[in-house]
């Protein structure tokens, strides 16, 4: 009884956005096996739109609108909180409601702004690659080909191959190069072109840190948010990937590949190093896994320079290591899993197969 008098203190349009929530979440559940339909008429149709219109709009402000937002919207939920407590839960079900209403506004903006692109068609079948099971030869083949170009960039940024390649640029250096890498890469995949580039350090990189994530995309405000603690060989690659996520790219394979491409289509040494960086870390660990023995066979064949530098990036993670990030992550991989990405956060390291399928297409 208590219940529903409290539901006829509701506005009408509060009643409206808790009724439309199960309706959203029931015609998401029929969108995501429409990959056709998503493709033709969302990724290929309004979405470019949409993010276009989001980056032009606050790709000019220097800081992250998307981080302020949220951080704001934290500061709100935790003083209704505190209220709740302070007043011994009166009006419970009322603010209870008025939370529904407003997670069922949040459910629309992220679906309707970025989040359709989960139910899109795999990026191998947009590029034309044979994404296939493939074999641990192919794996050490396309692996032994990647560590050469790396060999060959790390040498010829130091000319020393024992020596770390130290990248010159700020992160606004490289945040300006990064859509100059997309216009190259576009020559060839025009279906990769960058617009109205909105990159941002995020206001929260401790605590992206501390989480142990390097990047972000904020899928309400279209901003492409960099951890700018990382290291950075690997802030191309990982800025790069952010931007493949604006583009339309949620897998995260696929935003993977689509970075490495950028990278190496880039006219910059550090670029094309951080490309072949992230493809080598991702490719010799799926070798560790299949057979140990030609894992150390391959790092034997890399310079003693690249160690060093990943080495580094090794020690900068484990100063963060922390008993609460792997329930984080455990929240990630569920998010993962909850859209169309089965495999969770292992579905980072399905770039292998993209890579694989690349370098036999293009005879590299």
């Amino acid at each position: 009884m208590f219940a529903i008098f409290e539901l006829m203190k509701l506005s009408k349009k509060t009643i409206f956005l808790i009724i439309l929530l199960p309706i959203q979440i029931l015609i998401v559940q029929f969108l995501s096996r429409k990959t056709a339909f998503i493709e033709q008429y969302y990724s290929n149709g309004i979405y470019p739109y949409i993010s276009n219109l989001f980056r032009f709009l606050l790709g000019w402000i220097p800081f992250s609108f998307g981080d302020l937002l949220g951080l704001f919207l934290i500061g709100v939920l935790m003083y209704k909180v505190y209220k709740l407590i302070k007043t011994k839960f009166r009006n419970f079900i009322n603010n209870l409601l008025q939370l529904i209403s407003f997670l069922s506004i949040l459910y629309f903006a992220f679906y309707m702004f970025w989040g359709l692109n989960y139910f899109r068609e795999p990026l191998a079948q947009n590029l034309g690659l044979q994404q296939s099971q493939y074999t641990t030869d192919q794996l050490i083949n396309v692996t032994t080909k990647i560590i050469e170009k790396l060999n060959t960039q790390q040498l010829k940024i130091t000319n020393n191959d024992t020596l770390k390649v130290i990248v010159p640029y700020s992160t606004s250096e490289i945040y300006e190069k990064v859509p100059v890498a997309y216009d190259y890469v576009v020559k060839d995949y025009p279906q990769l072109r960058y617009t109205n580039p909105s990159i941002k350090s995020s206001l929260v990189s401790l605590f992206q840190s501390y989480n142990g994530t390097a990047g972000y995309l904020n899928p309400i405000t279209g901003e492409a948010q960099v951890n700018d603690m990382l290291p950075k060989a690997g802030y191309p690659s990982t800025t790069c990937h952010e931007v493949a996520h604006q583009i339309g790219w949620s897998a995260e394979n696929d935003a993977n590949f689509v970075g490495f491409l950028a990278c190496i289509y880039s006219n910059d040494p550090y670029f094309n190093y951080s490309g072949y960086r992230m493809a080598f870390r991702y490719c010799m660990r799926e070798i560790r896994k299949r057979d140990p023995e030609k894992y150390k066979v391959l790092w034997e064949k890399t310079h003693k320079g690249i160690a060093k530098e990943l080495k580094d990036n090794y020690e900068f993670w484990r100063q963060f290591e922390n008993p609460i990030e792997p329930l984080l992550k455990k929240g990630y991989n569920s998010y993962l899993k909850a859209n169309n990405q089965t495999k969770g956060i292992d579905s980072y390291s399905y770039v292998v197969d993209l890579l694989i399928a690349y370098f036999e297409k293009n005879n590299l």
